[in-house]
């Protein structure tokens, strides 16, 4: 929504006491802007802190999660909460590095439970391995909206997700019957129009 110069006026003639209660009645009603504006203003804690803290987080949450892998349904919602979290760190701090980083971080996490995974039929896991390429395709279009200072860093989680994806079978080939390219898990590797290609593999029917 665009504002108007005349709205614009109006609202600036408004008195600092009427301004701090309209500040105050918007904050009230959205969560995350008052989480971002906390952050920004008065929060002691760096970016890299908050990372760091995400990190933790996910990796005590899919531990959680993982005694759940046996009701894959359930299981997924469990994996879609913690990426909406990660989601919620990157509006409040704008971290752009941590956009790519934390949810390729997830990824791994889940994949840690490979030897439970690779025991569930593949009916039951097909919507969490979709889920898990998109995520990934994701982070890699990503990847070339951040600086090449932080590939090295991106690399090393690459190298990790790409070991863990061939020690699934299943996973494995999904990867490969949607036109999952392996070499794009290297940052110099990635295509520059990726989610071009992306939107192309979706519209031939697949990663759905």
């Amino acid at each position: 929504m665009e504002y108007s110069k005349e709205f614009k006026a109006a609202l600036s003639n408004f008195s600092s006491i009427e301004k701090d209660r309209l500040i105050f009645r918007l904050l009230r009603k959205d969560k995350l802007l008052s989480k971002k504006l906390y952050f920004e203003l008065i929060d002691t804690e760096t970016v890299d802190q908050k990372r760091s803290q995400m990190e933790e987080n996910i990796d005590e949450k899919v531990l959680l999660a993982s005694k759940y892998i046996g009701n894959p349904k359930y299981f997924l919602v469990i994996i879609r909460r913690i990426s909406a979290e990660i989601t919620e760190h990157v509006k409040i701090t704008t971290d752009k590095f941590g956009e790519v980083s934390l949810n390729l971080f997830l990824v791994n996490k889940i994949l840690e439970n490979n030897e439970q995974l690779n025991r569930q039929r593949f009916d039951n896991v097909y919507k969490l391995y979709i889920y898990l390429i998109n995520k990934i395709l994701k982070a890699l279009i990503l990847v070339k909206k951040i600086d090449e200072d932080y590939w090295i860093e991106i690399d090393e989680l690459l190298e990790d997700l790409d070991t863990k994806v061939h020690e699934n079978i299943y996973l494995e080939k999904l990867c490969i019957n949607n036109s999952f390219d392996f070499n794009w898990l290297k940052c110099e590797n990635i295509p520059d129009h990726l989610d071009l290609i992306v939107k192309e593999i979706k519209n031939d029917g697949f990663l759905k």
